[in-house]
């Protein structure tokens, strides 16, 4: 069988009758229904296959142009998504702030349509502002918009592959126990995985400095306070109360500009209350997993023996995230047929 013929069967793709209708852009897991997560999932599962042959390069996306736009630092997710694309044969042109016209003053939407303008297929877009993508979504057109983490708003692909390396694990999503540990209140991938895991049927604890958590989901996000999965949501300072019984560890990265902002009073007290150490391990499920979305301060956030243990997924994250990636751009162009 053809690499063409296999990469275009239901299969691979994860497509499976009936199935959600693709989305032409990605940009918050807020407005995904469980049917739709459950697609992106199963594609990718076809799409990790693909990465497992000797020859890792289908014509799936053959003829389409992705440009990768970041105005901010990225490896993990930039080199993701370009390795995506080209392994589904799009050609993937990478464009940073730095050195482009953004430099000299010029507007995100100015940039956006003058990419639209020479002929672009899907934009994935990087920005410290949140609501960047969305801009973009609602004045081009033409392109498909891959949201990669705008501020402090989301971050819908890392969510998603948070999502299948778990189910890829641990076999099913409902019932689980995640408990997500550090700087709540400023991650984008924490409220992205709240959305996420909740919407799958996970049971969410929020651990790590008072400071640091959205103790008023309200007031720090009051579309999760109103949804229906507000009660698979909780917030539990204490750690090792919240990881009795946990299935999966997250830590977040926590930014040493913190301390000087006064969110907590040092960094040895995080260390000595919060850092994911072996012996808090062993609260959790036996088996239980732990994870990071990166990059991580080894020795702060995370003790270095659970960052390379057996217990940790952190390299089957990044793994996951090309397939996912793959999965998705491949949904979006889809979408964006469907729509023109």
């Amino acid at each position: 069988m053809s690499l063409s013929r296999t990469i275009e069967t239901p299969e691979i793709i994860g497509a499976q009758d009936p199935k959600p209708a693709p989305r032409k852009h990605i940009l918050d897991l807020d407005d995904y229904s469980r049917e739709e997560i459950t697609d992106v999932l199963e594609s990718a599962r076809g799409m990790k296959e693909v990465l497992g042959r000797d020859i890792k390069k289908v014509p799936a996306l053959r003829g389409k142009v992705i440009v990768t736009l970041f105005y901010e630092a990225s490896t993990r997710t930039r080199i993701s998504f370009e390795e995506a694309g080209k392994v589904l044969s799009a050609d993937v042109i990478n464009m940073s702030a730095s050195g482009s016209s953004a430099e000299k003053g010029e507007s995100l939407l100015n940039t956006g349509l003058t990419i639209q303008a020479m002929g672009v297929d899907t934009i994935v877009i990087r920005h410290p502002h949140s609501g960047a993508p969305h801009l973009l979504a609602q004045h081009l057109d033409k392109v498909s918009i891959i949201n990669a983490g705008d501020g402090l708003h989301a971050h819908p692909t890392q969510a998603l592959l948070d999502l299948y390396t778990v189910q890829d694990k641990l076999g099913s999503l409902e019932g689980l126990k995640i408990v997500i540990v550090g700087d709540v209140l400023h991650s984008r991938v924490a409220r992205s995985d709240i959305w996420g895991f909740a919407k799958m049927g996970a049971k969410v604890v929020l651990s790590g400095p008072a400071t640091l958590m959205p103790l008023d989901l309200m007031r720090t996000s009051k579309s999760i306070a109103r949804s229906p999965f507000a009660s698979l949501v909780e917030v539990d300072i204490d750690l090792d109360r919240a990881l009795e019984g946990a299935d999966v560890v997250m830590a977040l990265r926590l930014q040493q500009e913190r301390q000087k902002a006064g969110f907590l009073p040092s960094i040895r007290e995080y260390i000595r209350r919060w850092q994911v150490t072996d012996s808090r391990m062993e609260l959790a499920r036996p088996g239980a997993m732990v994870m990071h979305p990166g990059p991580m301060n080894e020795g702060i956030e995370i003790s270095n023996s659970i960052a390379h243990g057996g217990s940790s997924v952190i390299e089957d994250q990044v793994t996951n995230g090309v397939a996912v990636r793959m999965a998705l751009l491949y949904q979006t162009t889809i979408g964006a047929v469907q729509e023109s």
